[in-house]
């Protein structure tokens, strides 16, 4: 055997073991990460839009028996205005400031919206409305799935984050990928305060 065939036989081994010590660096498996990452993140979306689809039904259904607890009304729908116009792109997972934003807004829907039910407990009438029970169980039961789709995407995030900070995929990633790690959904401000109770 020549020293060139020789050569190229080492070569060609070298490549091969190069290639096979690729597919245990976490190349894919971290992509497929941020992509669970991003899909979490949809179902959050999917899940606040469902919320927010609810609320004009909401809103009428009261608007009929408390009309003018105008400021009420008009606190929720303005918030449900602002909570829909912040949106995050996936590229925007990244970003402490963006999450924050969008969190921010979402918190502010809940607040207006748990107005909204307190004051529906002043009218019996309402309360008794069969579409505006059927439309609170539905708003109960979306708040439930938010709940699990933020637990659910912050499960992912800490996969991935986990997967680009820990050898050899931190390698791996800050030679090839050059992949951020993502930000958690976390509590809304305040939301560690215990509130007063008073008898």
């Amino acid at each position: 055997m020549s020293f060139q065939t020789v050569r190229r036989i080492s070569v060609i081994t070298l490549l091969l073991l190069s290639l096979t010590q690729l597919t245990s660096c976490g190349y894919n498996s971290m992509q497929e990460k941020e992509e669970a990452v991003y899909r979490a993140w949809g179902n959050v979306e999917s899940t606040l839009q469902r919320r927010a689809d609810l609320i004009p039904n909401l809103v009428a259904s009261v608007k009929g028996y408390a009309s003018h607890e105008k400021e009420t009304l008009e606190a929720v729908i303005n918030a449900r205005a602002e909570a829909t116009k912040i949106t995050l792109k996936p590229g925007d997972l990244s970003s402490g400031q963006n999450m924050e934003k969008f969190q921010q807004a979402q918190g502010g829907l809940s607040m207006a919206l748990g107005r909204l039910l307190a004051v529906a407990e002043n009218y019996p009438n309402l309360k008794a409305n069969e579409n505006f029970r059927d439309l609170q169980t539905q708003l109960e039961g979306t708040e439930n799935r938010i709940n699990v789709a933020r637990k659910n995407y912050n499960e992912a995030v800490e996969r991935f984050n986990s997967s680009i900070r820990t050898f050899p995929g931190s390698l791996t990633n800050s030679l090839l990928l050059h992949l951020d790690r993502k930000e958690y959904f976390k509590a809304d401000a305040g939301a560690m305060t215990v509130p007063a109770v008073k008898f």
